[in-house]
């Protein structure tokens, strides 16, 4: 066997090795891979960059090798890079857009350029946070429903916006300014200015930096030599200068030779004429709602929307206007159908592809009226404080505050808005809050159509006029007062079965009023009365307004509608607590079926299945629920708003036969009964009892009557106790109803959303309201006026005033301010006591008017009326003044001399003397003097009114009233210069300081027109009329131009004290610039003032979210009571911080001159729901609130609900701000708040 030889192989070299080399990424570094193979890299430039893991990295460098760290040997340890500084990047600023360009003018043939002119551009860098404009782009996506408190609103319509034109022609005809003495060295709003003067000038002010020391370092040389140059230049061709021929007058601008020369022809060849009297501006325009709309279909083939019955003819009428695209203002009765309009207007806007927004004054009618338009027309959106259904939605609903905010803030879901449907325009009468629709009507920009829909009023005419003079457009008013279901109005007197069958007609459907029916009911109860009187004693009270009366009651009358099929019925009380009792003390009553009482406990535990367990069993809700199922129902402001929509959808089914509620049931929600019963015809107003109004009466009881259901409505009132008054009853039911008034107060918010704004002005919104609307509506006619005496007051000739006329303006002036002066101690003297007493018959006085100049007359007769007083007097006058009148006095009565103006020169007859007896007002009392006659002013009136007669008229005065002329006569020819008069201050004892100071002044007065030089001339009298004729013009322009200015609005003074209060506080600065703490009072609903300085006093910051809650329900409380006892000491004191601050804010208003007291300021707030909001932020269920506090649960829900909305207000303040701490504390205290039974959701709503 052969032995196999071993074969020694060399040592394997570095080709032989089973490694590869692979370069990892661009760093350089390598790897071995165990693979045979020469080395390669996989990529031309290696593989692709990977970021290595850092935690591996940092572990390795500094936690595994600490000694790698250089703990010593820092020098090397920092890097840096060197950079040149470079100070003129700070002063680098992006260039402002250019605003205008130049444009070529060329020949209209031949195109060639003839020159440049200067053309503005419009919508150059425009945005939310600068510009008005509908033109601006729209903000960033998240605001665009709600808008921003920092972003501009649009304009509004009617006001007249700066176009192009206007700035151009503006420019062309501003004044010339001086560029050396007028310009400005500080602008507006800074501390520190420039001073823009030479070196040559001494030191410049403080506060003023000198420009030319500030560029004396610069090398600006260049200048000199130009200009000595152009200085040295001689001035023509042969050196010699050619002066300018000296101008008469500036040239008139043209645009050519011929427009020039036709216009000076034209003006040479015709005088102008005055100019003709403006044609009068109709802006209301009243429809004929009479006559049928026969052309209705073939005018609107293809209507928007379709209903199932025919519309009526007020409403057809409305669809073709509002199909032009017009403004209407449609009243009508309760249950007439107005919301046939508002449907079609959203029907309309989803046609055209555009947005409607319906707005209501409630809340509840807005939940309401989602659920209806959402049946209807499905693409629609819902927008309260606490719920924000589908914003998108081409038909938004929402309350009036909503819109104010959203149009303040610059929402861009205006700019697609077409309609704005005003629903309930009659609640514009509200005190608290009918400010908002006319801010809201004044804000609305042009391209939005308004529909107003409202009860019938006496007024919609002036109310129409103010909103188309407002809006520059027509405005349509359809006005309709028959009502589709006539109605009958009932008394009813009965108490008992016995007595359930008096009911007595009182008025009927035609309108007519019954006095035998009204006779009947003062019998009938006269006759229990009398029965009543005869059982149990004389001494009854006149009424039983006991539990067991109002028992009775409701029993007999419950039954006698029960027999008659007039159920349903609402009754109204004008009482929470009566609501209640009465409800509740009808515990027999049973209206109800078994299928219908089925019924009422299926709907009832499917709408209480989405409450917690503990609220189902809230007593109010186990006592509702008995009740329903009974067919009776209460509706309140005190009752849980899950619980009222409840009962107004079981009402609305006709399971609710009767509901006992108070007047907010009658406002805007359409759910009409068969009968309606006046529990009273008298209710609280907030201040004391009275009777319903007019206006009041036709809303509650316009709920009587169902369309399609009922021929008449039937409307009966209680006489619990007696009858009332047959006038009452006559007023209340056949009175006119209350008119449209305006509202209108200056509020903080508004003048701060106002003043942020520098193209608007509070004092246009002030002159646009309603309340300024009688004064304002003839501004054209005044305008025209100033216009014509301006043009009268060019063509008088000036009057002479040298020499020895010198002092004639001044003679005229003492004139005018004498009897000024006399004329108003005269009125302190007939307002006094004093004055009345001495003003008796048989006093001699000076008769001054258009008849009788300084004629002495006798008072007969004083009238008693206190208001509108009247002396009845005997004045002697000439026998040409009866026949001819004509004011008697000197030859030249127009011309006063000082003895016509010093003392009173008597007139005196020049023939024969005759009387007239004159019914005096106190102005025409010029003096009483201390004479007085015995007279008989009985005999006399008699006997004067006996020879009015034409068969007793040439018969011989009686002789009582011959010696009455004779002594007249008599006293006027002792005292030429006029008797002896009462002195107001020592006779009279009139010591007001007006009276004695207008006594000395007059006196003065009188030395110096005696001592005037211009009566000596014999020119006095032309120059003295020529004065005074321009003087009266300058006077009456004067008061035009008064009332064409800003100072002429009644609410000015005010504006001025609230600015001083906003600038007293910081809100402002003295230029009227909006400061930080006025944009955060912007974002405030209510009490913004109040709101703002606790923010900034950082008095809420160190509270926990439930305290912060606690505390501000103090603003939004309306319960009376005051706070508990057990609170907390951090409550406790931040009680009294928010009163001092509220203090604060009450002595800085009555500092500036408000009339509003700090007691009444602070006694806004109202800390009695304290506890039971800070209990229910820390989660104590809604069933153990009720033992804390004696207010209704459904007042305690509104409360919780308006405190949420403020939190979440203050939430957004915080942000704008830089609060992220508060910021998060509001939004945790909105959070705690929102829970359970007070945030359900609504039914409407699901």
């Amino acid at each position: 066997m052969m032995e196999t030889e071993r074969l020694v192989l060399p040592p394997p070299g570095p080709l032989d090795l089973p490694l590869r080399a692979v370069e990892l990424g661009c760093t350089g570094r390598w790897e071995l891979l165990n693979v045979p193979g020469a080395p390669e890299s996989t990529l031309p430039h290696g593989l692709p960059p990977c970021a290595p893991d850092l935690q591996q990295e940092a572990e390795q460098l500094f936690l595994s090798s600490p000694a790698w760290l250089p703990l010593h040997g820092v020098e090397h340890s920092a890097r840096k890079w060197q950079r040149k500084t470079d100070p003129w990047s700070l002063l680098n600023a992006p260039g402002a857009p250019v605003p205008s360009d130049l444009q070529a003018q060329r020949h209209p043939t031949t195109g060639q350029i003839l020159g440049y002119k200067e053309v503005l551009l419009e919508n150059t860098n425009l945005s939310a946070m600068t510009s008005l404009s509908l033109h601006r782009p729209p903000g960033p996506l998240s605001q665009a429903l709600w808008g921003n408190p920092t972003q501009y609103p649009f304009w509004p319509g009617g006001m007249d916006e700066p176009t192009m034109t206007d700035l151009s022609t503006r420019e062309e005809a501003e004044e010339e300014i001086d560029f050396e003495k007028d310009l400005l060295t500080v602008p507006p709003g800074f501390k520190k200015g420039v001073d823009f003067a030479p070196k040559s000038h001494p030191t410049p002010a403080p506060g003023l930096l000198s420009l030319s020391r500030l560029l004396e370092p610069l090398d600006l040389g260049g200048g000199d030599e130009d200009e000595s140059e152009v200085v040295g230049q001689p001035g023509g061709p042969r050196g010699d200068t050619a002066p300018a021929p000296p101008c008469s007058a500036p040239l008139a601008r043209a645009s050519s030779l011929e427009d020039l020369v036709l216009k000076e022809a034209s003006v040479a060849e015709s005088p102008p004429e005055p100019p003709k009297p403006l044609p009068q501006e109709q802006w209301a325009i009243p429809v004929d709602v009479t006559s049928p709309v026969g052309d209705f279909y073939r005018l609107i083939p293809q209507p928007a929307f379709q209903w199932a019955f025919e519309p009526d003819v007020f409403q057809k009428q409305a669809i073709l206007h509002l199909e032009r695209h017009d403004s209407v203002f449609v009243a009508a009765h309760t249950s007439a159908g107005k919301t046939v309009v508002a449907e079609y207007a959203i029907a309309l806007a989803q046609k055209h592809m555009t947005r409607t927004i319906y707005t209501s004054p409630i809340k509840a009618l807005s939940n309401q009226k989602f659920r209806d338009f959402r049946n209807t027309f499905g693409d629609v959106g819902l927008l309260t404080g606490d719920v924000q259904l589908h914003p998108e939605a081409s038909c938004l609903i929402m309350t009036t505050e909503i819109l104010r905010s959203m149009l303040y803030s610059g929402s861009d879901v205006i700019r697609d808005l077409e309609w704005v449907i005003f629903d309930e325009v009659h609640y514009i009468n509200d005190a608290e809050r009918g400010v908002v629709w006319e801010e809201v009507l004044i804000m609305l920009p042009d391209h939005v159509s308004i529909i107003l829909l409202s009860a019938t009023v006496p007024n919609a005419l002036e109310f129409a006029d103010w909103i188309g003079r407002l809006k520059r457009r027509q405005l349509y008013v359809i006005s309709t007062v028959a009502r589709p279901v006539p109605l009958e109005h009932y008394l009813f007197t009965g108490n008992s079965p016995k007595t359930q069958g008096e009911l007595f007609l009182l008025l009927d459907s035609r309108g007519a009023f019954h006095t035998k029916g009204y006779y009947a009911a003062v019998e009938a109860k006269k006759e229990r009365t009398s029965k009543h009187a005869q059982t149990f004693g004389a001494k009854q009270p006149t009424h039983q307004g006991g539990p067991a009366q109002d028992r009775g009651v409701y029993l007999a009358l419950l039954a006698s509608l029960r027999a008659r099929a007039q159920l349903p019925v609402v009754v109204f009380t004008f009482s929470r607590g009566r609501c209640d009792e009465q409800a509740s003390g009808l515990t027999s009553l049973d209206l109800t079926t078994s299928s219908e009482k089925s019924e009422i406990h299926l709907f009832l535990q499917r709408c209480l299945a989405r409450l917690r367990g503990s609220d189902r069993q809230l007593p109010q809700v186990l006592h509702m629920a008995e009740l329903l199922r009974r067919g009776l129902g209460v509706h309140h402001s005190g009752i849980l708003p899950i619980l009222k929509e409840i009962v107004e959808m079981l009402f609305s089914r006709g399971l609710v036969k009767a509901l006992f509620a108070t007047e907010t049931f009658a406002m805007g929600v359409n759910m009409p009964a068969r009968t309606v019963v006046f529990d009273s015809m008298r209710k609280h107003d907030g201040s004391a009892f009275r009777d319903l109004l007019p206006g009041e009466y036709v809303q509650m009881a316009g709920r009587a009557g169902r369309r399609g259901l009922d021929a008449t409505g039937t409307v009966i009132l209680l006489c619990k106790g007696r009858v009332p008054e047959m006038a009452d009853l006559h007023r209340m039911m056949m009175g006119k109803p209350s008119q449209l008034q305006s509202q209108f107060r200056l509020t903080y918010t508004m003048i701060l959303n106002l003043l942020r704004v520098d193209a608007l002005r509070v004092e246009d919104m002030m002159k646009r309201s309603f309340s300024e609307f009688p004064s304002r509506k003839d501004s054209k006619a005044h305008e025209q006026a100033l216009a014509e005496l301006t043009r009268r007051l060019g063509a008088l000739e000036e009057p002479d005033v040298t020499g020895q006329l010198a002092d004639l303006p001044e003679y005229y002036s003492w004139a005018e301010e004498l009897a000024e002066t006399r004329a108003q101690i005269q009125r302190r003297i007939v307002e006094s006591v004093n004055g009345l007493k001495s003003l008796s018959t048989g006093r001699v006085v000076v008769v001054k008017n258009q008849e009788h100049r300084n004629a002495l007359g006798v008072i007969l007769q004083v009238s008693s009326n206190s208001t509108s007083r009247v002396f009845t007097a005997l004045v002697l006058c000439d026998k040409a003044t009866s026949m001819d009148p004509q004011p008697g006095g000197p030859a030249t009565p127009d011309v006063p001399y000082p003895d016509d103006l010093v003392g009173f020169k008597l007139f005196l007859p020049e023939g024969p003397c005759d009387h007239v007896v004159a019914k005096l007002p106190p102005g025409d009392v010029a003096a009483i003097t201390t004479k007085v006659l015995r007279i008989s002013g009985e005999r006399i009136l008699e006997d004067v009114s006996r020879r009015q007669q034409p068969k007793f008229k040439k018969d011989p005065p009686l002789p009582a009233v011959t010696a009455a002329v004779q002594e007249l006569l008599r006293l006027a020819q002792a005292h030429p210069a006029g008797p002896p008069t009462l002195d107001p201050v020592n006779d009279l004892q009139l010591k007001d300081v007006s009276v004695v100071e207008g006594g000395l002044r007059a006196r003065k007065l009188e030395e110096l027109i005696w001592g005037a030089q211009c009566v000596h001339s014999p020119r006095f009298p032309a120059q003295y009329l020529k004065l005074r004729e321009r003087a009266q013009i300058q006077k009456e322009m004067e008061r035009l131009r008064f009332l064409l200015s800003d100072q002429s609005l009644l609410l000015l003074p005010e504006y001025h004290q609230r600015v001083e209060v906003l600038r007293t506080l910081g809100y402002v600065d003295q230029a009227g610039t909006v400061k930080l703490a006025g944009r955060v009072a912007c974002a405030m609903s209510s009490h913004e003032l109040l709101l703002t300085e606790l923010m900034f006093d950082n008095a809420l910051s160190a509270l926990r979210p439930e305290e912060i809650a606690a505390l501000l329900s103090g603003l939004v409380c309306q319960s009376p009571g005051g706070p508990a006892d057990q609170l907390p000491s951090t409550l406790k004191q931040g009680m009294e911080r928010v009163q001092a601050v509220a203090k604060r804010i009450g002595e800085v208003q009555v500092a500036c001159g408000l009339n509003q007291t700090v007691e009444e300021f602070v006694g806004e707030l109202n800390f009695g729901l304290v506890e039971v909001v800070y209990e229910w932020a820390r989660g104590m269920p809604f069933s153990e609130l009720a033992g804390l506090s004696g207010t209704p649960e459904g007042l305690v829900v509104r409360c919780i609900q308006r405190l949420a909305e403020m939190c979440r207000s203050l939430r957004g303040a915080a942000r704008l701000v830089g609060e992220p701490v508060l910021g998060a504390k509001m939004e945790t205290a909105a959070t705690l708040l929102r829970r359970d039974i007070v945030f359900a959701a609504s039914l409407y709503t699901q």
